[in-house]
């Protein structure tokens, strides 16, 4: 029963962590088209909080339960899905803590300043849209990993 139980966690909070920032990007881009720094701060703001709330606890979550499955599940982890699904997920939070989060700070700064700097907020918004895509492919990958158990 313990390790139905992790399972069931792992998978909820994956849903909460790809949901998240999967929809941030939806927002995102509907608060650029406004072209309203006002609006644009205001859902910049949102999709930090978002990820104070959904992301982090998303990420803590999965990776509990996920350790937890592995233990009372009796898998090993280093000759398996286990292992690539755990790097791909490392990966995802290097890239989104060294890059995604300081250009949203950045972004938001931007927006919120009196004077727009749509060029600056522009080229940040690239590079949050690159590195964020990144670290949003590599844990949908472990996702695919861990459903498809390829050995």
């Amino acid at each position: 029963m313990g390790y139905a139980i992790f399972k069931l966690f792992h998978i909820l909070f994956t849903v909460i962590f790809l949901g998240n920032i999967i929809i941030a990007v939806f927002w995102k881009r509907h608060g650029d088209k406004t072209e309203n720094p006002q609006i644009i701060a205001h859902i910049m703001d949102g999709i930090i909080k978002a990820d104070r709330r959904f992301t982090v606890p998303g990420v803590a979550g999965l990776t509990i339960c996920g350790f937890g499955a592995q233990g009372m599940g009796g898998y090993p982890i280093m000759s398996t899905w286990i292992f690539w699904s755990i790097i791909l997920l490392i990966l995802s939070g290097i890239m989104y803590m060294a890059v995604v989060v300081p250009a949203q700070k950045k972004m938001l700064a931007i927006a919120q300043a009196p004077d727009f700097n749509k060029e600056e907020y522009e080229r940040l918004s690239k590079k949050w849209e690159l590195w964020g895509s990144l670290a949003t492919i590599t844990p949908i990958i472990a996702v695919v990993l861990m459903v498809v158990k390829p050995y």
